[in-house]
């Protein structure tokens, strides 16, 4: 079941100027945060591949059969089929099954509020927004407050479930002779959905089994606002690969001159796959950093420059033009931007690559100046010397 409800505003053109005003200092506030966030983050990635380096060069494989005191405070590589120990409980559903992650996500069925706008401007610089805010049931893990909906009045939802989401690691596992913490048992990740085939008396009452779960309410197949959906995800016994300093029978993150390691991945995978991929997370995670810096640097300068389209649009085909021409600014501007501060981050974490790739640019520059043909002089008119 779904339903909808409109809006119709308007915004007269001073107030949409004193908004623009007001955007000036937020979007200067976000210009500004833009340098240190690009900045810091060659920081971070240079830091990172260096920790990355130095881990590679110094860590060794181990079997993980038997513990060799002579390893203790190195950083090793070890791997093998991971034992979850001691039989993961939910006493409420009566879940209890060996393994090394288990998971209980609890759905209620709500109201889920949308909302979609489409605004038109008026001659004069003033604005008529129209705002669809639709309703429709579905499940949610979270509880949805209704309360700040638009249109509370027929899409009330409960303000709490009966249970909750719940996540039990394993807190005895082990990897042969070695201790396997619960912080790296959730690394290990492997979870599958898990199927309940029974409910315990407590709950039978109010409860039956649907879907490989456990449903409460009148009819899973029809469910009805406030209603409950309860599953499983189950992580079994699973060969895994860690990379981390040997503490006596613990596995702990290893320190290093810029960071700590600490590297687990499913499966049985080298030591040296390990690092690659760790690499490779950094490289992508810090090129996510760059665009997210050059992103808020662009909005930055086009909120700061808004005022100018919204003074346009007193004719609105003459502020369509301004804003447009403001975007193509706005990254003109955020662009060369981003690439000098990362430039400079580059010569201050890394002066050698930095004042080299410097080097190379010069060099083309001087290259392409010297291969531009010298115009022909005019014929009967000596060239000068």
């Amino acid at each position: 079941m779904s339903d909808s409800y409109t809006e119709v505003t308007s915004q007269s053109w001073f107030s949409r100027i004193g908004d623009s005003l007001k955007g000036i200092i937020i979007g200067f506030i976000m210009f500004l945060v833009a340098f240190p966030w690009l900045f810091l983050n060659e920081g971070r990635a240079v830091r990172r591949y260096n920790a990355l380096a130095d881990g590679a060069g110094q860590v060794i494989s181990v079997p993980s059969q038997s513990v060799d005191s002579a390893n203790e405070g190195k950083l090793v590589h070890v791997y093998g089929k991971v034992e979850g120990g001691s039989p993961l409980v939910d006493t409420v559903f009566g879940v209890s099954e060996p393994g090394l992650q288990l998971v209980r996500k609890v759905e209620m069925y709500q109201w889920h509020e949308s909302s979609s706008k489409k605004t038109e401007k008026k001659l004069g610089g003033g604005t008529e927004t129209k705002t669809t805010y639709s309703y429709r049931e579905d499940w949610s893990e979270r509880v949805i407050s209704s309360s700040g909906f638009k249109k509370p009045e027929g899409h009330q939802n409960p303000t709490t479930k009966a249970y909750e989401s719940q996540r039990w690691l394993a807190q005895d596992a082990t990897m042969g002779a070695f201790r396997i913490s619960p912080a790296q048992i959730g690394k290990i990740g492997g979870l599958a959905p898990y199927n309940i085939n029974s409910i315990p008396k407590a709950i039978e009452q109010k409860a039956q089994l649907a879907h490989s779960g456990v449903f409460f309410g009148a009819d899973p197949n029809a469910p009805q606002i406030g209603d409950l959906r309860v599953t499983f995800r189950l992580a079994p016994t699973q060969d895994a690969s860690i990379v981390a300093k040997q503490m006596g029978k613990q596995l702990t993150a290893h320190a290093v001159e810029d960071g700590s390691i600490e590297l687990v991945q499913r499966g049985v995978v080298s030591a040296d796959a390990m690092f690659k991929k760790a690499e490779s997370d950094n490289a992508m995670f810090t090129w996510l950093l760059r665009f997210g810096g050059f992103l808020v640097m662009m909005i930055g300068i086009y909120t700061m420059l808004k005022v100018l389209a919204v003074i346009g649009d007193i004719v609105p085909f003459i502020g369509s033009m301004i804003a447009g021409g403001l975007g193509i600014v706005s990254f003109l501007v955020a662009a060369p931007l981003s690439l000098l501060t990362i430039a400079i981050a580059w010569i201050y974490y890394r002066p050698l690559l930095g004042i080299a790739l410097i080097a190379v640019a010069v060099a083309c520059i001087v290259a392409l100046k010297f291969k531009v043909p010298k115009r022909a002089a005019p014929v009967g008119r000596p060239e000068a010397a």
